[in-house]
């Protein structure tokens, strides 16, 4: 039984006073994979932003812990330092700021250590390739201009530089094509070669899900996880969709 990394117990999460999140429960170990499928509008982001302390997501109820301490206490920038860390579905452009400056910017900050930037340089362009990216897009401004499979790759980039303990991926794959989509799953398996990293995978795409380890999945139906497995339930939603789990708890 690996340790427990992440526990969310009966998360009640509000958006503008409306009810998104009705009571959600998961746990997640350490070097444990789980997925998180579920229709449009059933609360799978409202779940990603709500862990990480995104504004305008109220949470009413329940609780958050990584590692045993308390998320709800802490702020966006003490759960990133924490070990947590979120991949957003359609990652912002940065003017003015590199990829390179805000990667070992972003590392010095989860590490609390300075990093020279040589060694930086010799680091970010071994994960580059791995990305496939070219080594220019270093000095490119973040995001500014690139198209959106170069963001998600982007997105990889940081994660793999960063090695979160938790690593919370919001439809990654979303409007990748499907050489992308294999290149951003290459990068998440080699995260996950790291037997102490863990992931959330948050997709409605089995795709990306194809040469990954996962050890759970969930069903999220109307704010609450209806169906808890194993990776034959990934099978079923590409066979029968979601109606299949309506109604059920």
């Amino acid at each position: 039984m690996p340790e427990i990394l992440l526990n969310a117990s009966n998360l009640k999460v509000s958006v503008e006073d409306k009810s998104i999140l009705k009571g959600l429960d998961i746990t997640i170990g350490r070097g444990e994979t789980h997925v998180i499928m579920g229709p449009n509008g059933a609360g799978k982001s409202t779940l990603a932003a709500a862990l990480m302390g995104a504004p305008g997501y109220e949470v009413t109820e329940g609780s958050a812990t990584l590692e045993s301490k308390d998320l709800l206490e802490m702020n966006v920038s003490e759960r990133a330092r924490a070990g947590l860390f979120l991949s957003f579905q359609n990652p912002v452009e940065v003017p003015g700021i590199s990829l390179e400056s805000f990667l070992r910017t972003s590392l010095e900050q989860r590490t609390g250590e300075k990093v020279k930037l040589w060694d930086f340089r010799k680091k970010i362009r071994a994960v580059l390739e791995t990305v496939g990216l070219d080594a220019s897009y270093a000095e490119r401004d973040l995001n500014v201009g690139f198209s959106g499979g170069e963001k998600k790759k982007a997105e990889i980039l940081q994660l793999l530089l960063l090695k979160p303990k938790l690593a919370i991926l919001d439809e990654t794959d979303s409007g990748l094509d499907v050489d992308a989509v294999r290149t951003v799953s290459k990068g998440i398996e080699e995260f996950q070669n790291n037997e102490d990293a863990s992931l959330l995978i948050i997709t409605h795409n089995a795709a990306i899900l194809d040469s990954l380890k996962v050890d759970k999945v969930h069903i999220l139906i109307d704010g609450r996880i209806v169906k808890t497995g194993g990776p034959e339930l990934i099978s079923e939603v590409s066979e029968q969709g979601f109606v299949k789990f309506e109604g059920e708890e």
